[in-house]
């Protein structure tokens, strides 16, 4: 690593600047790359360019602009630099704190924070500590102790906020976790607003899901921590169940932990009316999948006046087999067809057939494999029990035997017809012996091979067409990528929180560094650079905060805390994001 000096001539004046340059091996050879370009020693020309005393207004949104009244700075001071000596010091992380914190300040969550909470004896904000808990988890998801240890001295957010390493411990840590968990409703309303703001998003249509997320141990001092059915794989673990609502555009705004053992349908009741509560039902639409069905909860949303558009269990097929046959469809997509259905039973409802080539495929291929398999081995067990094997001569055996068989090939059961019977035999020591027949069922294979790609929704919506309503169903895969976000992004799982109140501050740090993710991605929408704020992240933490230490003649040290230049793709990405990078150094 070297510095290299530069000479730019312009209006027929000659301007110098150096650069911090290091070489590296490429596919083509060994190339030089610059790593911070310096500007003039011990200062920097300060012209189209962004210093860290402008930081501030970078992350609030707002670019600096230089006061045109404003007095000139002092004259520059020289020195001989000898640059063998030239070294980099306290490298640190600093590009996806940088942008995490500009998400932070454009949520107008520090200015949330000082107004909810309080200034007491505490040496360290509370706000300012909420705002390292979200980080870490949107920038590198790990445990307190790991972020007081570990991470947060290895980042550049002590200069961004001016907190020491030595002032960040787990003991402070956790208690920013109970201080942080009393303002989770504030937050909600807060969220709805801010995001009004930014995007204009409107509250008319509301989609709710929900998930499960497991502990590590047994959190027996955690009421909330039961046994059921884990969307993780992890029915060993006990858990807890997520509600979680969002926008159409998949901004988060609100969410609620339940006992790990309730059921989806159970849960409806208790979301429609917190939301109720804080933001009112007028206008507003729910959009459910058939898990949240019931004929109560529909009920319920009558009642309370509100509209609802939801997944319907697919038994219900069964009332419009005819429509199934007719070629009356509607092509939404490219291999999804849907078509408007009124209610069977005359009521003031609509019900939307939908059907997928793809899907059609998918299912037909699972259960003709599953079919193949059961047959073979319900044939081996018709094969042994006629050769009267001595493990299969009891008729509760193999009764066992075929149940067990069923339940592994549970999409193929319906399509068998099983009997087991005991017969006379005198031959037999017992006098009796076993019998079975397999009979296969052509006519529930036949409506399987009709209903295959097909589901039904159902909504009290009026005047919506078949193609509109199909498409705001499908937001829902908004919520489904939230989870996905969460739990493998942001490590919402596993638990290792045993405390109540512990887990639903942890769940609360992931919903906030959700909701910066998901602020990421409408940002990066807005500015037209697609979608993924995963591959923008992982770039951004490629740029580093460096110290460069330059050794004068006069035997003192010259310390230049400056910032790595990113590539050309990633620095015009920053350009379309409106947030430069403080290339100008300063002295330390």
């Amino acid at each position: 690593m070297f510095l290299r000096r530069h000479c730019r001539k312009k209006s027929d004046e000659t301007y110098e600047y150096w650069t911090l340059v290091e070489s590296v091996r490429t596919k083509q050879g060994p190339r030089q790359r610059i790593v911070a370009t310096l500007g003039k020693l011990p200062g920097l020309e300060t012209e189209a360019r962004v210093g860290w005393e402008h930081i501030r207004d970078v992350l609030d949104g707002r670019l600096c602009q230089r006061d045109l009244l404003e007095a000139k700075s002092n004259p520059p001071q020289w020195a001989t630099v000898d640059t063998s000596r030239t070294r980099v010091e306290r490298l640190r992380r600093f590009g996806e704190v940088y942008l995490g914190l500009a998400l932070w300040r454009r949520l107008k969550l520090d200015a949330f924070f000082d107004d909810a909470m309080e200034a007491g004896r505490e040496e360290i904000a509370w706000g300012t500590m909420a705002c390292i808990l979200t980080l870490a988890r949107f920038c590198a998801p790990s445990s307190e102790l790991q972020i007081a240890d570990f991470w947060y001295g290895k980042t550049a957010l002590d200069d961004l906020l001016n907190v020491s390493p030595d002032k960040v411990n787990d003991d402070r840590l956790y208690r920013a976790l109970d201080a942080l968990l009393p303002h989770k409703d504030a937050l909600f309303g807060h969220f709805q607003k801010v995001y009004g703001e930014l995007f204009g998003t409107s509250f008319d249509i509301l989609l709710y899901d929900i998930t499960s997320t497991y502990f590590e141990g047994q959190a027996q001092g955690n009421p909330q921590a039961q046994r059921g059915y884990s969307r993780d794989s992890r029915p060993d673990c006990v858990q807890v169940c997520i509600g979680l609502v969002v926008t159409p555009e998949g901004l988060p705004l609100a969410y609620e932990v339940f006992d790990g053992n309730r059921t989806d349908v159970t849960t409806v009741d208790e979301i429609v009316e917190m939301m109720r509560e804080k933001y009112g039902h007028e206008r507003r639409t729910w959009v459910m999948d058939r898990g949240m069905v019931s004929e109560d909860n529909l009920e319920m949303l009558r009642d309370s006046k509100a509209k609802y558009l939801v997944g319907t269990p697919k038994s219900m097929l069964k009332h419009f087999e005819q429509d199934l046959v007719e070629q009356d469809w509607e092509q939404v997509q490219a291999d999804v067809e849907v078509k408007l259905r009124p209610s069977p039973d005359g009521e003031n409802e609509t019900f939307v057939l939908c059907r997928s080539r793809g899907r059609i495929e998918k299912e037909r291929a699972m259960r003709e494999k599953q079919r193949v398999r059961l047959e073979a081995e319900l044939n081996k067990l018709k094969a042994r029990i006629d050769a009267d094997k001595r493990t299969l001569r009891n008729r509760s055996t193999a009764e066992r035997r075929v149940g067990r068989l069923f339940q592994k090939c549970s999409r193929a059961a319906r399509f068998f017809q099983i009997d087991i019977s005991e017969r006379d035999d005198p031959t037999h020591k017992s006098g009796k012996r076993l019998a079975i027949s397999i009979e296969q069922k052509d006519e529930h294979r036949e409506w399987a091979e009709l209903s295959d790609g097909c589901y039904l929704l159902r909504t009290n919506l009026q005047g919506q067409d078949a193609t509109t309503l199909w498409k705001t169903y499908i937001g829902l895969t908004q919520i489904e990528d939230s989870f996905r976000i969460s739990k493998h992004d942001l490590g919402l799982r596993p638990l290792y929180h045993q405390k109540p109140e512990r887990t639903q501050a942890h769940i609360l740090v992931c919903f906030l560094a959700l909701v910066l993710w998901r602020t990421l991605q409408q940002w990066m929408h807005g500015c037209g650079l697609g979608d993924a704020p995963r591959k923008l992240l992982e770039e951004m933490a490629e740029i580093r905060s460096l110290d460069v230490v330059l050794s004068t003649g006069a035997g003192k040290d010259i310390r230049l805390r400056t910032v790595s230049r990113p590539e050309e793709h990633l620095a015009i990405l920053l350009q379309k994001l409106e947030l430069p990078l403080p290339y100008k150094p300063k002295s330390i």
